[in-house]
């Protein structure tokens, strides 16, 4: 397993993170404490989870990824073996005032210190190393939004006051590092230059979604990432499972995510069926798995930091971290790229 440093930090990560959100819905925790233990066997040393896990987000199961991460550690001890990540959960224009007791979550000193302290206590650790803003206090185009509607009457958290309130937590010893989540190249900016001009913790990564149906990080963010030493995180490497190709032609396999739940729309449509079938076909060609040769391309990517990897299945997990070992040749990222070039992006 390749390390790779996670930005201007000293903490050297596994190109391959462990995701959890599975944790609590689609997998008991036996089977999560299955996953983990392969996970570490393998080489990898990263597992990425969030307060309003697993999802889709519900009152009744909130919480469930971090307590099994949590009872896994309690029964291994194996703490010092991991880089253990998550996440807080920013303003919810949805319904999820069940995370604060009632409130609408803001990234206000308040709920942070609240946040952190339940996240620890349910991971039953002193400690988190990477601790994300799971999106802006903001409104912005995250999840799926193409085009940024500006709202004059948006009043976010300012960034100083979330930073300032993070950086209390470092000096607490509660968390070592900050990341940021669907982020914009705007909100990184500005979140860096806080950070220097008021000696505040600089962000050491940035988890966006990124795969072969949505590149839209390299738009803007990827240039953000180079410059600023802000490695991406990727998430949904594999657009939920889509680029597996189990969902060609209308199928829905048993259990699968897309079948369980209609609301997980971001990565159907016309042109990304046709996209998939085209890397599906290209795959196949080279004599290659479909999804392995998805995550190999992520992984690759030079402002990728590690590709934060799901599965509901060991065999989906064995296969998914084999892909840390595929090298793709000059003649199937050039295919990769013809087909972008057709199709480009049609998942945002």
């Amino acid at each position: 397993m390749e390390y790779r440093q996670l930005g201007r930090s000293e903490v050297q990560v596994s190109k391959i993170c462990l995701g959890t959100m599975t944790f609590g819905e689609q997998n008991s925790e036996a089977e999560a404490h299955e996953q983990i233990d392969y996970a570490l066997d393998r080489g990898v040393n990263f597992i990425d989870a969030a307060e309003m896990y697993p999802v889709p987000p519900r009152a009744e199961t909130q919480g469930r990824t971090e307590a099994y991460i949590g009872s896994w550690l309690a029964r291994t001890g194996r703490r010092d073996e991991i880089v253990l990540a998550t996440k807080v959960t920013g303003h919810a224009r949805s319904p999820m005032q069940y995370l604060r007791n009632g409130e609408t979550p803001r990234l206000t000193p308040t709920h942070i210190r609240y946040a952190v302290d339940a996240s620890l206590a349910r991971l039953q650790t002193d400690h988190i190393d990477l601790y994300q803003l799971h999106w802006p206090d903001r409104a912005t185009n995250t999840f799926g939004k193409r085009g940024y509607v500006h709202d004059p009457d948006d009043d976010p958290v300012p960034i100083a006051e979330t930073l300032g309130a993070l950086a209390r937590l470092v000096d607490a010893g509660k968390i070592r590092h900050v990341g940021l989540s669907n982020e914009t190249p705007w909100g990184v900016m500005r979140f860096l230059r806080a950070a220097e001009r008021e000696s505040l913790p600089c962000a050491v990564s940035i988890q966006n979604p990124y795969s072969l149906l949505n590149r839209t990080f390299e738009i803007g963010l990827a240039e953000c990432a180079m410059h600023e030493q802000i490695g991406l995180l990727a998430y949904s490497p594999l657009a939920f499972g889509m680029l597996s190709g189990k969902y060609l032609d209308g199928a829905r396999p048993e259990g699968a995510r897309l079948t369980r739940w209609e609301r997980f729309a971001r990565y159907n449509g016309r042109r990304a069926e046709q996209a998939t079938a085209d890397y599906v076909a290209l795959a196949r060609k080279h004599g290659l798995d479909p999804a392995q040769m998805a995550l190999a391309y992520v992984t690759s990517r030079p402002f990728v930091t590690s590709n934060i990897i799901g599965a509901t299945t060991m065999e989906q997990l064995a296969a998914n971290i084999d892909s840390a070992e595929l090298v793709l040749s000059d003649e199937v990222i050039a295919g990769i790229e013809a087909i972008h070039a057709d199709n480009p992006d049609p998942c945002p």
